[in-house]
Order: C-alpha cells, then sequence, then structure tokens
C-alpha cells in the first residue's frame, strides 16, 4: 500500500511537469486528480477509493478548465489583433513592386513595412496604393485599392 501512495505522488508530478511542454490544460488535469489520490492513499483510503477520486477529480478539474479556456480565447474574436492580423483592412503604399512571378513585393502600412503578395496572383505596380485583405505568414495578401463607391467596394 505504501508504493500505492508515492506512485500516485509520482504520477502527479507527472502530469504536472509534462504539462509545462504541451498546449491546454488537459494533463494538469491529470495531475490534480492524481494529488487527490494521493491525498486519499495517505489518509487510508482503499485503492478503489484513490481511483475513483482520480477520475471524478480530473473529470471536474478537465470541466472546469474549458470553461475557463473558453472564457479566455472568447477575447481572441473581439477586436485584439496581432502581427499581422492588426493590418487587416488597412491601405498600403506600394514600395517594391509586386511581381508574383519573381516572389518579390514590399509595401508599408502606417509607419511599417511588409512583404506583400497579390491576392489575385496579379502585378502592382510601385507607388499605387492597395488594401490588405489577409496575412499569410510574413506576407500581407492585398489588392489595389477601389475608391469609395466604386463598383465592387466594399
Amino acid at each position: 500500500m505504501d508504493a500505492l501512495r508515492w506512485a500516485w505522488v509520482v504520477i502527479a508530478m507527472f502530469f504536472l511537469i509534462t504539462e509545462i511542454f504541451t498546449a491546454g490544460f488537459v494533463l494538469a488535469c491529470f495531475g490534480i486528480g492524481a494529488a487527490a489520490a494521493a491525498i486519499l492513499a495517505f489518509v487510508g483510503a482503499s485503492p478503489p477509493w484513490q481511483f475513483g477520486a482520480f477520475a471524478v477529480v480530473s473529470a471536474i478539474a478537465v470541466a472546469l478548465s474549458r470553461r475557463f479556456a473558453d472564457r479566455v480565447t472568447a477575447d481572441r474574436g473581439a477586436g485584439i489583433r496581432v502581427a499581422g492580423d492588426r493590418m487587416l483592412g488597412k491601405r498600403a503604399i506600394v514600395l517594391e513592386e509586386i511581381d508574383p512571378a519573381e516572389a518579390r513585393g514590399l509595401v508599408r502600412v502606417d509607419d511599417e513595412q511588409w512583404r506583400a503578395r497579390s491576392i489575385d496572383g496579379s502585378r502592382i505596380d510601385r507607388g499605387l496604393t492597395v488594401e490588405v485583405l489577409g496575412v499569410d505568414g510574413t506576407h500581407l495578401q492585398v489588392r489595389i485599392a477601389r475608391a469609395p463607391g466604386e463598383a465592387g467596394a466594399d
């Protein structure tokens, strides 16, 4: 029985340490469940109670962590943009001709320079104004900006 007590401690530590190297909170939930089982083992509960506590506490921890994760990631769609995503919808000036055949192109958005690709694969001359429609890795996806009221303008 003494070995089972320490086995729960080792299992809990394994899950909690492994969680550091993974995404999500799933392994931490199992670590919490194993810690609960270890506590029961040290107070003298039988193995069925220990395994039951492990299962129940782990399940509750998973359910609670999902609610927490949903709350944390819900802000993502609330207009908080990072990296190239914050350039979406902005206008840019073409600094270096956008040429898909030569895989080159450079634009300036606000005070930043970005590599750019034409979204439809067309060539865009230097000096033109473009609008940023997407992000592909470190490249902005652009098209020639349309004047307000022009057919097809957003």
